[in-house]
């Protein structure tokens, strides 16, 4: 029976699992790497708006912006944009698939490592990115650094409830 957000166990039940610190803490962890996507989709959806950026990065989406009468969101039709946009979530999605593979071959720790440094060298390369093939380039490592993180945190979760 749910209490409040919290599971609790009614009688009856088939279930004799606790809730230990090290089950908590795993559930925690599980739940950041999920915040990701979340602050991905918060940032890159302001970015995108944003004069300077778009200027620099998209000034034929920054000049159909200047002429709409009607809806804003209409001038945000570019195909380089939007490759800009999904390139994360198609990258995230690809690592994801092969995460579950790597995890077993050289363990969750060493996956998330590569995941958490794929990351890294995302950011840097959309830090200094000079053009968009750098910005998508960039977008695409972050991606595969957020799915081998994401997956990698959740087969955790799941062997520590089995």
């Amino acid at each position: 029976m749910a209490v409040g957000g919290f599971a609790v166990d009614g009688p009856g039940s088939g279930f004799k699992g606790k809730i230990t610190v090290s089950v908590v803490i795993t559930c925690i962890v599980a739940a950041s790497s999920g915040l990701i996507f979340g602050y991905d989709i918060g940032i890159s959806g302001g970015v995108t708006t944003m004069v300077p950026f778009l200027h620099k990065f998209f000034p034929s989406v920054l000049r159909k912006a200047a002429e709409a009468k009607t809806n804003m969101f209409c001038v945000f039709d570019s195909q380089l944009l939007t490759s800009f946009t999904s390139s994360l979530y198609i990258a995230g999605l690809a690592a994801s698939l092969v995460a579950s593979r790597v995890t077993a071959a050289i363990g969750r720790k060493n996956t998330i490592v590569i995941g958490g440094c794929t990351f890294f060298a995302g950011a840097a390369i959309n830090g200094g990115a000079a053009n968009v093939a750098m910005l998508i380039l960039g977008r695409i490592l972050l991606g595969f650094g957020v799915g081998f993180t994401n997956q990698s945190t959740k087969r955790k979760v799941s062997s520590h409830i089995e």
